[in-house]
C-alpha cells in the first residue's frame, strides 16, 4: 500500500465496473520535498512547497508523518529550521510570511516584511532568512516583536544557508553561480566560491567542509575545503536537488524539488533511496505511437519508469527539467508543451530542442492537434480558444468562454473544449461553442476514442463517458484521486512576476495507441492506466 497526501491510508482505489484499473508509477509520499533539518526528535522534517505541508521522516525506516497538514495557516512552506527552544521556523514561499511552529503546535506569524522568504536558519536563538528573487535581502527576524534588520541586499536568488564553522552565514546566490559570506552581526560580505554550478544549497557537514547542491539534472554535489578552496565533485543522479542535512554521523541526506523523495548520499556519489521519488502533479498527460508516456509535471517531463523493480509499482523517469510545464501532446515525434509562463513550446525529445511558438499568453491549458497540424490551445485566463500554424502566427478559433481548460478532436476533425466553471463540455461550430453535455462536475481532461468523448469530472472524482452520436452518457470509473484530498479547499495566492508559484490544479486525460485509457491522479501523484475488462458497449440514447 501506498499512503500519499490524498489517502494516508493508501487503501483508497479508483473503482470501475467496466474497466481494469491500475497505476503505472506509485502514489507520491512527499509532494516534492525541499528544506530539510532534523528535529529534536531525530527525524528528518521536509518542507514541501507543492503539496503546502510538512512532513517527519524516519530515516531509517523511511516512514512518513504529517505534522503541518496542509489545510492550516501555512500555504507554502519552502525551508525550515529548528531554534533553540525546539520551536519550528517556516519560510513560507509565495505568501511571503515566516511562521513559528511552537512545541505545542500552535503557530505564531513572526514576520510579513519578507518578499519571497526561502533560505531560513537558526543561531543559537536567533533566526535568518533571505529572499529567493532579484536585489533579495538577508535579515535577521526577531520572533518577539521588532523589524526585520537587513544585513545586506542585492541577492541574485538567495536559497539555503547555513552558520559555518567560522561563525559567518553562508549562503547561495542562484543567478550568478556563487556562494557568499557574512557575519552575522553584519558587514561586508565576502565571495567565498565562484563558478560553482547552478548553487540552491549551501551546507556543513560534520567535519566543517562546505557542500554546495546543484539543482540540475546530474544532481551535482561539490565539496569544498575552506583552508585550501580544493573542491571536489560527485554526480548523484538525483534530478532537481533543493536541500540537505547531516545526522550525528555526518550522513548525508537529500530533497529533491523536482521529484519530491528523500535520498541518503554517501561521498562518492551514491545513493541509498529513503522515501522513493513521484510525480509532483502530474498535470497534462500523452503517450505516442511507441507507447511512452510523458505526462508535464510542472518541474520536469517525465514518465513512468517501465523498469521498475519487479512486484512493485514502478517510479518516474525525468525527461528535462522545464520549469511551469503544465500540458503536453505528442504528435510525430514531437512534444508540444503549455506552460504556466504563458508559453506554448515544441520539444523535440531525441534532440533535445525547444522551439517557442508562443508567448504572453494568459494560463494556456489544454493544447492539442488539429487535422491540418496546426497547434490548438485552450487560453484559460482569457477564456479563448486559439490556433497556432506552422508559422507561428496566432489566430482565434472562438472566445468569451468561461473558463475553458482542455481541447480534443474527434475523427470528423471537430474540436471539443472542457470548460469546468461552466460544468460542459462544449464542441465548436463556426466560432460558436455548442454544449455536447452540461450540469458535469467541473470537467477536465478531455480525450476521444472512436465516437466517445471521455472527461474527468474533478468535483465527483470520475471518468465519464460521452456518445458523440447519442449525446447519452455513463461513468466508467469513480473514486479516482484527482483534485485536493476530500474536504479541502485551498485559495492559492496571487502570482508573483519571476517566482515559482505552485501550479494549478489539472486532471489530464490521453488514448494510448491500444486504445486504453490513461489519467493523471494528481491528487496522488501517479498516473492510472483504465483497460477494458471486455467489449466496450455503446453509450445510451
Amino acid at each position: 500500500m501506498y499512503p500519499s497526501r490524498f489517502d494516508d491510508t493508501g487503501r483508497t482505489r479508483a473503482t470501475s465496473d467496466r474497466l481494469e484499473v491500475r497505476r503505472l508509477t506509485r502514489a507520491n509520499r512527499l509532494w516534492g520535498s525541499n528544506g530539510v533539518t532534523f528535529g529534536p526528535d531525530g527525524r528528518l522534517y521536509v518542507a514541501q512547497f507543492l503539496a503546502g505541508q510538512i512532513s517527519a521522516v524516519d530515516p531509517a525506516s523511511g516512514d512518513v508523518e504529517v505534522v503541518v497538514p496542509l489545510d492550516g495557516p501555512v500555504e507554502a512552506p519552502d525551508d525550515l529550521a529548528f531554534g533553540a527552544d525546539g520551536s519550528m521556523y517556516i519560510a513560507d514561499l509565495t505568501p511571503g510570511r515566516v511562521w513559528r511552529r511552537g512545541s505545542e503546535g500552535e503557530y505564531t506569524l513572526v514576520s510579513d516584511q519578507v518578499s519571497v522568504p526561502n533560505g531560513i536558519t537558526c543561531v543559537g536563538d536567533r533566526l535568518f532568512v533571505n529572499e529567493m528573487k532579484m536585489n533579495g535581502r538577508l535579515m535577521e527576524l526577531f520572533p518577539d516583536g521588532g523589524d526585520p534588520a537587513v544585513l545586506t541586499d542585492g541577492l541574485a536568488l538567495g536559497n539555503a544557508m547555513q552558520l559555518g564553522p567560522d561563525g559567518c552565514l553562508y549562503y547561495p546566490q542562484m543567478m550568478r553561480d556563487q556562494v557568499w559570506r557574512i557575519p552575522p552581526d553584519g558587514g561586508v560580505p565576502e565571495l567565498v566560491a565562484e563558478e560553482v554550478d547552478d548553487p540552491v544549497a549551501v551546507r556543513f557537514d560534520r567535519g566543517g567542509v562546505l557542500v554546495v547542491l546543484s539543482r540540475g539534472r546530474a544532481g551535482l554535489v561539490t565539496r569544498i575545503d575552506l583552508d585550501t578552496g580544493a573542491r571536489s565533485v560527485v554526480a548523484t543522479g538525483v534530478v532537481g536537488l533543493d536541500n540537505a542535512a547531516f545526522d550525528h554521523e555526518n550522513r548525508m541526506f537529500v530533497s529533491s524539488f523536482a521529484s519530491g523523495g528523500i535520498a541518503e548520499v554517501h561521498t562518492d556519489g551514491r545513493t541509498r533511496v529513503v522515501v522513493p521519488q513521484g510525480f509532483d502533479g502530474p498535470f497534462g498527460i500523452t503517450v505516442d505511437l511507441g507507447g511512452t508516456v510523458y505526462a508535464a509535471d510542472h518541474f520536469r517531463l517525465a514518465s513512468p519508469d517501465a523498469t521498475g523493480p519487479d512486484g512493485q509499482e514502478p517510479g518516474v523517469v525525468t525527461h528535462e527539467l522545464i520549469y511551469a510545464v503544465h500540458n503536453v501532446t505528442a504528435d510525430d515525434g514531437l512534444l508540444h508543451l503549455t506552460s504556466q509562463l504563458g508559453d506554448v513550446r515544441t520539444h523535440d525529445p531525441v534532440n533535445r530542442t525547444t522551439r517557442v511558438r508562443a508567448t504572453g499568453l494568459d494560463q494556456p491549458t489544454g493544447i492539442a492537434v488539429a487535422p491540418d497540424g496546426a497547434l490548438v490551445v485552450a487560453e484559460t485566463g482569457a477564456g479563448r480558444i486559439l490556433r497556432i500554424d506552422d508559422t507561428d502566427t496566432l489566430s482565434v478559433l472562438a472566445e468569451g468562454l468561461d473558463h475553458p481548460l482542455d481541447v480534443a478532436f474527434d475523427g470528423q476533425g471537430r474540436c471539443y473544449v472542457s470548460d469546468d466553471r461552466r460544468g460542459a463540455v462544449l464542441r465548436l461550430e463556426d466560432g460558436e461553442a455548442v454544449a455536447v453535455a452540461e450540469g458535469l462536475g467541473e470537467p477536465q481532461g478531455l480525450a476521444v476514442r472512436g465516437d466517445e468523448l471521455f472527461t474527468v469530472e474533478v468535483a465527483h472524482r470520475r471518468l465519464r463517458a460521452i456518445s458523440l452520436a447519442t449525446g447519452g452518457s455513463r461513468i466508467d470509473a469513480e473514486d479516482l484521486a484527482v483534485g485536493l484530498p476530500p474536504g479541502i479547499t485551498r485559495t492559492e495566492p496571487e502570482p508573483i512576476p519571476g517566482v515559482p508559484g505552485r501550479p494549478r490544479q489539472f486532471a489530464g486525460l490521453a488514448v494510448a495507441p491500444d486504445g486504453d485509457l490513461l489519467v493523471s491522479a494528481n491528487g496522488e501523484g501517479s498516473v492510472l492506466r483504465l483497460a477494458p475488462r471486455c467489449r466496450a458497449t455503446s453509450v445510451g440514447a
